[in-house]
C-alpha cells in the first residue's frame, strides 16, 4: 500500500535574476512578489549576491526582516573575491549585505570557470520555489530557470517581468 504524503508548505526561496534591470524592476516590486510566499510559509531566502537582481533581491529580503524577524538571509557566494570587479557603490552594498546575512555559504576558495553556475544549483537544490527576473534564453538567469525546470519539474517558479518561455 503506497502512503500518501501530505504536501509540505514552502520554506526555502533561491533568487535569479539578471545584472542590468529597467526601471521597472524595484525593490517593492520583489516585495510584493515575496510577500505572499512569506504568507506561504516561506522563511529562508538563498541569495548568489551578484550585481542587479541578486542585491536588490537581498535588500528586500532585508528590509522585510524589520516585520518579520524571523526571515534568514543565506548569502551564497561562488567563490571568494566574486565582488572584486564590482563597482565602488556595488561593493559597499555587497560587503554591507553580507554584515546583514544570517548565513553564508562559500562555495569554493578560488574562481573557475563554472562556479557560478554551482551556486545556482546549490540555491535551486535547497529552495522550494524560485523568484526569476529572466527576459533572456542565454545567461545565468536561464541557466537556472531551466536547471530548475528540468530537475525539479514540481518546483514553483514565479517570474518577474515577462515570463520565459
Amino acid at each position: 500500500m503506497k502512503e500518501v504524503q501530505e504536501k509540505k508548505s514552502p520554506v526555502a526561496c533561491a533568487f535569479t535574476g539578471h545584472r542590468h534591470l529597467p526601471p521597472e524592476i524595484t525593490k517593492p516590486l520583489i516585495k510584493k512578489v515575496i510577500l505572499p510566499l512569506i504568507q506561504n510559509g516561506v522563511t529562508d531566502f538563498y541569495n548568489g549576491m551578484a550585481i542587479g537582481f541578486d542585491l536588490l533581491a537581498a535588500e528586500a529580503v532585508l528590509s522585510l526582516k524589520k516585520k518579520f524577524p524571523y526571515l534568514r538571509l543565506i548569502a551564497c557566494i561562488p567563490c571568494y573575491g566574486q565582488e572584486k570587479s564590482f563597482s565602488a557603490e556595488d561593493k559597499k552594498r555587497y560587503v554591507r549585505i553580507l554584515k546583514q546575512a544570517d548565513e553564508q555559504v562559500l562555495l569554493s576558495e578560488f574562481y573557475y570557470r563554472g562556479c557560478m553556475q554551482v551556486r545556482d544549483q546549490y540555491m535551486v537544490n535547497a529552495a522550494d520555489v524560485l523568484v526569476a527576473y529572466c527576459e533572456k534564453t542565454t545567461g545565468g538567469a536561464a541557466f537556472t530557470v531551466k536547471y530548475c525546470q528540468k530537475k525539479y519539474p514540481w518546483k514553483e517558479i514565479v517570474f518577474i517581468g515577462r515570463k520565459e518561455s
